[in-house]
């Protein structure tokens, strides 16, 4: 790695929610690596801080549940206030529940959208202030759902899906202020949220082996998190992890057309009520490591 790549960001600060495990925790460590600091936000106190531990002096961190509009101001004043300056934001935070439409509670569902969309509103609104002082760059992590759906992931992907169509519109509102706004299209990556699917719903890995590139492959969140720093040194306005995923983007008039429905039907008639099945076993929408709290009011 050449001197210049390490020290890019030499002088900078980034601020990561869902910091405290996998993609966010690992940018974190890759941006200190490179010369950086880091804010680290999120909802598990005791990563948070054996994380900002271990990256010395770079590192400060806060926490707050993207889900509460004041909680998330003050975490991100905070830390404007803490480094002096903000100049990258990702808001990566983000969860994912089991369950068919039919099948998953309203609560469940509603916490997916709140955190998903609605936590990146926040992130975002309270965020611009501190990136147009230096003309900043925001990256969203949407996901490979927001262009390539299956079922019994509806929340997700909706919640994605969401949160791309929102960024679009952020992109053009904020252009004038000097502010860039990028977004991050991760398909599986090798985090918590990934393996405990596939170890709670064995219908879930097994309908991916059978899905095209890129959906039947995992990325290690090294890689991931590489891609993302590129994307923030290059303030890219579009991050795809693999990259092959771009592929998806470009193909999903044709993904979701008349001309595919009779695979899909296909592929479903069995799965789903397999899934459902799983599910119902499973007694939960959410896999076990999911930092779950009560919405503060």
């Amino acid at each position: 790695m050449s001197a210049a790549k390490v020290n890019r960001f030499h002088g900078k600060v980034a601020l990561i929610t869902g910091a405290a495990r996998g993609i966010g925790a690992e940018v974190a460590r890759a941006y200190v690596a490179e010369g950086g600091r880091v804010a680290l936000v999120g909802l598990e106190p005791d990563r948070l801080a054996e994380l900002a531990t271990e990256l010395g002096d770079a590192a400060a961190w806060w926490e707050a549940d993207v889900r509460d509009g004041q909680a998330v101001r003050a975490a991100i004043d905070g830390a404007a206030g803490h480094f002096g300056r903000l100049d990258h934001v990702v808001a990566n935070a983000g969860i994912a529940s089991y369950g068919t439409v039919r099948q998953i509670d309203e609560a469940a569902f509603a916490r997916v959208v709140d955190v998903n969309l609605n936590g990146v509103f926040r992130t975002a609104k309270y965020a611009i202030a501190h990136l147009e002082r230096t003309k900043g760059y925001l990256l969203v992590v949407s996901s490979l759902a927001a262009f390539s759906n299956i079922a019994g992931l509806s929340s997700y992907s909706a919640s994605k899906a969401g949160v791309e169509a929102m960024t679009i519109s952020l992109k053009q509102e904020v252009a004038h202020l000097g502010v860039k706004v990028g977004l991050c299209h991760p398909s599986w990556i090798d985090t918590d949220i990934v393996r405990n699917a596939e170890a709670d719903l064995p219908t879930f890995k097994a309908i991916r082996r059978r899905l095209p590139y890129p959906a039947n492959t995992t990325t290690d969140v090294q890689t991931c998190a590489e891609q993302i720093l590129r994307g923030l040194a290059r303030r890219k306005s579009r991050v795809y992890v693999p990259r092959g995923v771009i592929l998806a983007n470009w193909g999903k008039a044709l993904v979701n057309s008349p001309l595919t429905w009779p695979y899909v039907r296909l592929l479903t008639r069995k799965t789903v009520p397999a899934l459902e099945a799983e599910v119902a076993a499973l007694g939960r929408f959410h896999h076990a490591h999911t930092p779950i709290t009560e919405k503060r009011p």
